[in-house]
């Protein structure tokens, strides 16, 4: 039986199906609610207003008709489109000769982001940049969630809608060039193993079971037609190649960027997101990588009054005369915290005491009535911040080199480009002795895959590269649980 479901901001009447929950109805119409908990009830995020009553839209079962009034409000968030700038020479291989100004795409299809280059494809002169949050939040925040869900219920949907939001990126590029789509004649895409997988369909099993590898490593070379895009019937779709569980083609993708393989300098480049991945290594020794799954506390996923950094969230918190002041992104009223705010906070919650070495709070901190730290949030803050610790430790085990020999360290991705080193330091995520070597470089891995698109030697090159960089997996290593534990305190 159908029920008629109405969402009343958005004027929109859904025919739901008896047993779907609300949250469910809300996707199924078109609408894109935050689900950070993948709909389980643990997030909070997805709170409707039913007959005058504050619910939780993934807990509420439709038994008849509703008018529902959504509570999240569409934001544009800050999204990360900017590279490390390295130069390559414009190579992109043989195109089809029967278009005379063809384009050329570069795809960063991120957990939590997607971005997309338009190149020239007889300059490789960069005309457009377009950007959107990942559709397949509204499935979980992190890879794993999303994993879940496409092992219970299909793949199908989380592919279909990645790939339309790619499409559709694609479409308003090309149009804010004054350009169509259909020029487009090759679409290069980075992402971790588990985008990489649910965007191509293929099952996610191998990631989230022992021993956790990809079922598929290798650089693929596609007909774009095959998987949806509406650009020209010949276009190619190349993917760079996976490393090991979780750490995927955009790891690769940072990898081109920073030319990390030839390095003097003992490097370590780390890309913080829901996943931590991290290589550590130089010309000389040679590059190993692994991935700790950091979970979304970063994002402000799972954290009480968290959110992403856009208008509205606190962004930024210092001392003044020994109390706590803040910077809100577009100078309003707080709406939240976000990743970077929330990990200033924690440092100087610790500097004033507020919070002791174990993580246990006095009290719940308020900046406003409406927006706070509570227990529950340090803790999620400690889980996350000691998966990149322990990831850090192991690796530098792995090498046989101390904390310390790191003489470079490279910080990729959006989070990475707005936290505060000293506040990373301060709470025991970065090694201390590292806060005057630290370097953000942006959007590496899109960067990575539009210097693929500019240069076929550079795609060939990927493959080398991840061909000779060892994966360590710490989900297997006897010692990470131990290490893990020792790294959830804060330092003195």
């Amino acid at each position: 039986m159908k029920y008629r479901i109405t969402f009343v901001k958005e004027g929109i009447t859904y025919e739901a199906e008896e047993g779907m929950t609300v949250l469910e109805a809300e996707i199924a119409a078109g609408l894109k609610p935050d689900a950070p908990c993948g709909g389980r009830g643990k997030c909070k995020k997805c709170r409707v207003h039913i007959d005058g009553k504050e619910v939780l839209a993934c807990q509420t079962v439709i038994h008849g008709g509703l008018e529902v009034e959504t509570l999240h409000e569409e934001v544009k968030s800050q999204i990360l489109t900017a590279g490390y700038g390295r130069k390559v020479p414009f190579h992109p291989g043989e195109l089809p000769a029967d278009i005379k100004d063809p384009l050329l795409a570069a795809v960063d299809l991120g957990s939590t982001s997607v971005v997309a280059y338009l190149l020239d494809g007889c300059t490789g002169e960069q005309l457009s940049v377009k950007s959107v949050l990942n559709p397949q939040r509204q499935y979980g925040a992190d890879v794993v969630m999303r994993s879940s869900y496409a092992l219970e219920k299909g793949a199908d949907i989380l592919s279909s809608c990645i790939r339309r939001a790619v499409n559709e990126l694609l479409r308003e590029a090309a149009k804010s060039c004054g350009r169509s789509q259909e020029e487009i004649v090759k679409i290069v895409m980075v992402g971790n193993s588990c985008m990489h997988h649910l965007f191509l369909e293929i099952p996610v099993d191998t990631l989230v079971l022992a021993p956790y590898e990809p079922r598929v490593k290798e650089a693929l070379t596609l007909k774009a037609s095959d998987y949806g895009f509406l650009v020209h019937p010949e276009a190619q779709l190349l993917w760079l190649p996976n490393i090991g569980g979780f750490v995927g083609a955009d790891t690769v993708g940072c990898l081109l960027a920073t030319d990390m393989d030839q390095r003097e300098r003992m490097t370590l480049m780390v890309d913080i997101g829901t996943n931590g991945e991290m290589v550590l290594g130089n010309r000389e020794t040679g590059l190993t990588a692994c991935s700790t799954a950091a979970g979304p506390a970063f994002e402000g996923a799972k954290i009480t009054c968290g959110m992403r950094g856009s208008a509205g969230a606190i962004d930024h918190v210092y001392l003044k005369d020994g109390k706590l002041e803040f910077h809100v992104i577009g100078d309003g009223e707080p709406q939240g915290i976000c990743g970077s705010g929330l990990l200033d906070a924690v440092a100087c919650l610790r500097r004033t005491g507020a919070v002791d070495e174990s993580g246990r709070m006095k009290e719940t901190y308020y900046f406003t009535r409406n927006v706070f730290i509570e227990q529950k949030d340090i803790r999620e803050l400690q889980l996350a911040k000691a998966a990149i610790a322990a990831g850090i430790r192991l690796l530098c085990k792995r090498k046989g080199i101390r904390t310390e020999d790191i003489e470079e360290l490279l910080i990729a991705g959006a989070f990475g480009n707005y936290l505060d080193p000293a506040s990373a330091c301060a709470i025991g995520m970065l090694p201390k002795e590292l806060n005057d070597r630290i370097i953000s470089i942006g959007n590496a891995a899109g960067e990575g895959a539009r210097i693929a698109a500019l240069n076929t030697q550079e795609f060939e090159r990927s493959k080398e590269l991840a061909a000779k960089t060892e994966f360590l997996e710490l989900a297997m290593d006897p010692e990470f649980q131990d290490v893990y534990v020792d790294e959830l305190e804060f330092p003195e």
